[in-house]
């Protein structure tokens, strides 16, 4: 990375408030003032949703006034563990239209399956809604893309919970690469290692009660309700999830895309990878090899290289941090664990100082709530949120069609190869009322 590069990259990718660029649009009515209350609905309470409502219901000037889940025993559930917090229980429903359709509602909280983070993120923002999406943004590259689009359109604040943008240690790490203390950073590396369940194998059968299933299934293709594909479970089917790639890798791959100072899709991936381990009904991966490049203007100095690793079947810590990054520059190497804090190294592997762990999501929550009311870009902002999740699906696809792709980073199309090339969207169920309106189809 150039010098020039070096002192810029950082403002570009929204690594801070102070560093952001404004949205050029006023606060009103939708975005409360620093003197009034956030009035929030939860779309999605499952573990991640729950636990989210819970971080930002502990903000004296947040009032949450919808929770929305198709089972709405977690709605229930997490509605209470509101009014535990704030003395007040927002109400339970199962259609989260309900809560769109309240013009009180200045944000919601999407914390759905993949398969929903895109339809639910774009309905909210044509209803004049803030939004905090978790990660990965979207299902697939097509559905980020329109996110993207639909934010600057209607000039709202979308924040993808990708935490670790807001977060001190995380921030002073890529500060360090930013100022060269490694000198030119020319690899980044990510890893997800971990040991995940076997969801074994089952058979279609009746939903339980209190589900909503057909709501659950919402825009997808419609498939008989399966005990091990929810909850959680999910994650690992084609139609509803994005592996352990977008559920947990994207974190790293957000942070080494960072460091790395690439902001731009990349324009090739080569792969290598499959189920090596679950013999199961899991769809996708449990072991990938996935190198990026990003060949800047093709000369010697200006390419970069991004390299993801996952194997979700290990126990093992890679480099001492089970999901980490390692960055490789010309004049020593960074270590980082996004929860675990970071490790300077210069020549020769002389460690030069270290980090404390990260302290918790709040900041990122709060990082949010504040650029509602600043109109600043937020730390990990939609336009981040999508060409770090872009690696995500591009890595998931050369893993399912078993070989490396060539990708156009202006139309955000997959080169040369007709199997590959479809899966840059998705198949919908035909007239559903939350397929999103693409301009394109």
């Amino acid at each position: 990375m150039s010098h020039a590069n070096r002192r810029t990259f950082l403002q570009h990718s929204g690594a801070g408030v102070a560093g952001a660029v404004a949205l050029n649009w006023t606060a009103t009515s939708q975005a409360a003032s620093s003197n009034e209350t956030f009035r929030l609905a939860q779309i999605g309470a499952g573990g991640r949703g729950h636990g989210v409502s819970q971080a930002f219901a502990k903000f004296k000037d947040v009032e949450f006034l919808y929770v929305a889940d198709p089972d709405l025993g977690r709605a229930k559930r997490t509605a209470a563990a509101i009014d535990g917090i704030r003395g007040k229980s927002p109400k339970a429903i199962q259609d989260f239209r309900v809560a769109l359709d309240d013009k009180s509602v200045d944000a919601v909280i999407v914390a759905t399956p993949d398969h929903w983070h895109g339809p639910a993120t774009l309905l909210a923002l044509e209803a004049g809604k803030h939004v905090y999406v978790e990660k990965p943004c979207a299902h697939n590259i097509r559905e980020g893309r329109l996110m993207v689009e639909a934010a600057r359109r209607h000039k709202r604040v979308v924040q993808v919970g990708t935490q670790s943008r807001s977060s001190p240690p995380v921030i002073e790490a890529m500060q360090m690469l930013r100022d060269g203390a490694i000198g030119d950073v020319l690899i980044a590396k990510a890893w997800n290692s971990q040991r995940r369940a076997n969801i074994g194998h089952a058979k279609p059968t009746i939903p339980p009660n209190g589900l909503d299933y057909e709501t659950w299934v919402g825009p997808a293709p419609f498939v008989p309700f399966q005990p091990n594909r929810l909850h959680y479970t999910w994650h690992w089917w084609y139609n509803f999830g994005t592996g352990d790639f977008g559920n947990d890798g994207v974190h790293d791959a957000d942070i080494a895309r960072w460091g790395l100072g690439v902001e731009e899709h990349p324009q090739s991936v080569a792969v290598s990878g499959g189920k090596y381990f679950f013999d199961d009904d899991q769809q996708f991966a449990d072991t990938i090899y996935a190198a990026y490049e990003y060949p800047g203007n093709g000369k010697v100095g200006h390419r970069r290289q991004l390299i993801f690793e996952q194997r979700i079947w290990t126990p093992y810590r890679q480099e001492g941090y089970e999901n980490g990054n390692a960055f490789y520059g010309t004049n020593g190497m960074l270590l980082l664990g996004k929860n675990d804090g970071w490790k300077l190294f210069g020549p020769r592997n002389k460690l030069i100082k270290s980090s404390p762990p990260a302290s918790g999501d709040s900041p990122h929550f709060r990082n949010f709530l504040d650029c509602i009311v600043s109109g600043k870009k937020p730390n990990a902002g939609i336009e981040i949120g999508h060409l770090s999740a872009t690696l995500c699906h591009l890595g998931n696809v050369a893993v399912r069609v078993g070989r490396s792709l060539k990708f156009d980073p202006v139309s955000e199309q997959i080169l040369d190869d007709e199997n590959a090339a479809p899966l840059v969207r998705r198949e919908y169920r035909k007239g559903h009322w939350a397929v999103p309106k693409d301009p394109t189809s």
